[in-house]
């Protein structure tokens, strides 16, 4: 199990990857497909989001918007599942750019997503091989899709995860 937990520069970035929504200086509610601002006059879409890419869960009241701080607050909790999944399931050392752009990985695509992917069996086995991903970086990469189309917005979010896990520093 590894130790670690994600750092400024990794949380930075996870802000820049989701983005938000914000009116006069308050995170507002909006719909994660489509990037654009819920009407406050109409019930919640599918995939209500926050902040930070929360999705809005039942019993939760944001319909005032919430401050920057709230919104990291939130970022923060939402993050531990990621770093759950990552330190679960990753058996070998990381550096700190790696464990972040797992943690940013899996905060994307899900715990159980990330457990089961083939990204998570090239990382802890350096002599794996699949018939699908000839290396590391084309598992990482392909998860570049939602509802079976290629995201460009998702192109370009694994293209800086990878490009973060494979730097040369800490």
């Amino acid at each position: 199990m590894i130790y670690m937990n994600i750092s400024d520069k990794g949380i930075n970035l996870l802000k820049q990857l989701e983005g938000a929504v914000k009116q006069n200086g308050k995170h507002i509610i909006y719909d994660d497909q489509t990037g654009k601002a819920a009407n406050p006059n109409a019930p919640l879409p599918r995939g209500a989001t926050i902040g930070y890419g929360h999705l809005i869960k039942p019993g939760e009241n944001f319909i005032a918007g919430i401050t920057e701080a709230c919104a990291t607050e939130i970022l923060r909790a939402d993050i531990a599942a990621a770093e759950r999944a990552v330190q679960n399931n990753i058996n070998v050392p990381l550096m700190q750019n790696q464990y972040d752009a797992l943690v940013i990985f899996a905060y994307n695509i899900g715990a159980k997503n990330f457990a089961n992917s083939t990204v998570v069996k090239y990382i802890n086995n350096p002599h794996f091989k699949s018939s699908i991903y000839p290396d590391l970086k084309s598992a990482w990469v392909a998860w570049n899709k939602s509802g079976g189309r290629v995201m460009p917005g998702l192109t370009r979010r694994r293209t800086k995860e990878w490009n973060l896990f494979a730097a040369c520093h800490v």
